[in-house]
């Protein structure tokens, strides 16, 4: 088993039993102790878990934000395959929407340098990838940007995506389930998913399996909302049934 795979295992468990050991891990998984501090100290600085004494508990959902650097380096090698695996997903001289996240950013470092396309953001990493894109006419929206995810929000941003019809949006989220729907942490910030939503005839999902079953403050949408959801194997099959009974369609990379 890779690191990544079993960190997204330890994960589970601290959100299952409420708290994980050391030792028990290390014998669970067959690996030292060590193998495992060097994993849960992964965790903890992807804000997913905060350790205590003897191993970890799982992070709170509601009021957690890991910030823009944390969650760059968490799971990285999932978030990469679900952004190349999102280039699939790019309409031929279209326009798109890029919401701010790790995993969008991913798709944004994919997409080819000679790729024709309208594309509009508020991310301001995201948009600083694409400046050098010949082919992509770069629309930056904009408002007050968040220093936790360099995110442009509140009134100007809303009212900029209250006037835009884009083909496709390519949607971030901290937290998504059948039952939760679509959550992050900051209620301006979910304002603005809300409204980029609207703002898109097809809406396209990308985050990670470590995402599934968290629940955060804010909620903007349902995953009925949601057109594509594009994440990694870690979603087990039976979650992926249950999203797609919602209407959804479940792409696992």
């Amino acid at each position: 088993m890779y690191a990544p795979e079993r960190q997204q295992a330890i994960l589970r468990l601290a959100r299952e039993n409420g708290r994980v050991d050391v030792l028990s891990l290390a014998t669970q998984f067959d690996v030292t102790a060590e193998t495992v501090r060097r994993d849960l100290k992964a965790l903890d600085r992807a804000g997913m878990v905060r350790r205590v004494h003897g191993g970890a508990i799982p992070a709170g959902q509601l009021d957690f934000e890991p910030d823009l650097a944390a969650r760059e380096s968490a799971f990285a090698d999932q978030k990469q395959r679900i952004g190349q695996a999102a280039v699939e997903e790019l309409p031929a001289d279209g326009s798109v929407v890029l919401d701010a996240g790790s995993t969008t950013a991913r798709l944004a470092a994919a997409i080819p340098v000679d790729a024709s396309l309208t594309v509009v953001t508020h991310a301001l990493p995201t948009a600083a990838r694409l400046a050098d894109h010949p082919g992509i006419e770069l629309h930056i929206v904009g408002g007050r940007v968040r220093n936790r995810t360099r995110a442009a929000v509140d009134a100007w941003a809303l009212r900029a995506y209250g006037e835009i019809n884009a083909g496709v949006l390519f949607l971030a989220t901290n937290g998504f389930s059948v039952e939760g729907g679509l959550t992050t942490p900051d209620l301006a910030e979910a304002a603005v998913k809300r409204t980029v939503m609207a703002a898109a005839r097809r809406v396209v999902l990308l985050a990670d399996s470590t995402k599934a079953g968290q629940e955060h403050f804010a909620r903007f949408g349902d995953l009925s909302h949601v057109d594509l959801l594009i994440t990694d194997t870690g979603l087990s099959p039976e979650d992926a049934r249950a999203i797609e009974g919602e209407g959804t369609h479940v792409k696992r990379v």
